[in-house]
């Protein structure tokens, strides 16, 4: 596996207006995880895992685990990797990251929580920390109501011998969430392993969370989320037509249709990064249903692309939200709302670019 600097990477720091070009890619890149290769998957009965070459897995093969759903790798996430990943280091045991597919929320609740990741991307992040080994549990019910201990020894114990394990102090799994950090602490010490519960990272007095950054985005605020997963929220999906009302009023627009699972900022228009066949364009995107929306169709994003020339239908694309300039209103006339368009592309272009400013794999 290979990825980008992480752990370790730099601290987080606020963007500066205007971008420079090549801030501008390097925002697009790391926000959409490039680099992140999990290289060949090796299936088994019940997982999947990626492993870093001359790595193998076997109920005698030793390793340190970080166990979670990860949704999102915000900087708590990191921050218990980094953990995890030292204390592989001064064992010197290779790093196993433990983790689920789907994530357990889709399978658990009715109405699951909006994700931050798509469970690809989310597994695929993952591969940008280094981890010798990243395994990737496939979640069922029947999963779900394994007691801790029988998953610890009977699931995870077919794949590999843990040294020792870390979660976050919350952390709770098996059949009524009895894996307690202090329950897991008892069977380590059953079994000869140790147990380490790590404190939540906190920002501005509170502790960061998937739930936390999900608040955030459905308040429009993209840049304070961006402060909490250290990167900017993207969406990912299908460049298709559009719905057949609305205009760009001579901008390319590119309509993304979107999965209905993923988590959508609030209504308005942001300026964003649009990485489409590799290419990164300066994009002012309205958040939003037009009002010829039908319930029943999946959400869209109608991204005007600065610079932009071609035909992309059926491309997909990946938008990348760096600042919300203005909530969603009603306009009273059709000289105003495109004032107010042209307004908003006109910011995009002074401040995030008037053209591609470069390519990201």
């Amino acid at each position: 596996m290979t990825g980008g600097p992480f752990p370790g990477a730099p601290a987080w720091h606020e963007p500066a207006w205007p971008l420079a070009p090549a801030e501008a890619r390097r925002l697009a890149a790391a926000s959409t995880l490039s680099g992140a290769s999990l290289g060949a998957p090796v299936r088994m009965p019940a997982a999947t895992a990626y492993l870093a070459p001359g790595v193998g897995l076997g109920p005698d093969r030793r390793f340190v685990c970080v166990i979670g759903a990860f949704d999102g790798l915000h900087a708590g996430h990191r921050a218990l990797i980094a953990e995890a990943s030292a204390d592989a280091r001064a064992r010197r045991l290779p790093l196993a990251i433990v983790t689920f597919d789907p994530d357990p929320s889709e399978v658990l609740s009715a109405r699951p929580p909006e994700r931050l990741l798509p469970d690809a991307d989310r597994v695929r992040s993952l591969a940008l920390a280094g981890a010798d080994a990243i395994v990737a549990h496939r979640f069922t019910p029947a999963l779900a109501g394994l007691p801790y201990d029988r998953y610890v020894t009977e699931v995870l114990g077919a794949i590999l011998a843990p040294a020792a394990v870390h979660v976050g102090e919350d952390f709770r799994f098996g059949a009524g969430g009895a894996g307690t950090v202090a329950a897991m602490s008892r069977l380590g010490d059953q079994r000869g392993f140790a147990v380490f519960g790590h404190a939540l990272v906190t920002a501005d007095g509170s502790p960061v969370s998937a739930t936390r950054v999900r608040g955030l985005l459905r308040d429009g605020d993209v840049e304070r989320a961006a402060g909490l997963l250290l990167r900017h929220h993207f969406l990912g999906g299908r460049i298709v037509h559009g719905r057949g009302k609305g205009t760009s009023f001579g901008f390319p627009t590119a309509n993304v249709e979107l999965d209905g699972r993923d988590c959508l900022p609030a209504d308005g228009v942001y300026a964003c990064l649009a990485c489409i066949d590799g290419r990164v364009w300066p994009a002012a995107v309205n958040v939003g249903a037009p009002p010829s929306f039908d319930v029943a169709a999946r959400p869209m994003l109608e991204a005007n692309l600065v610079g932009f020339s071609g035909d992309v239908y059926g491309e997909g694309a990946r938008v990348v939200f760096l600042r919300r300039l203005r909530a969603s209103r009603r306009f009273d006339s059709l000289a105003e709302l495109e004032s107010a368009v042209l307004g908003n592309i006109q910011w995009v272009r002074e401040n995030v670019g008037d053209r591609c400013v470069g390519v990201v794999a």
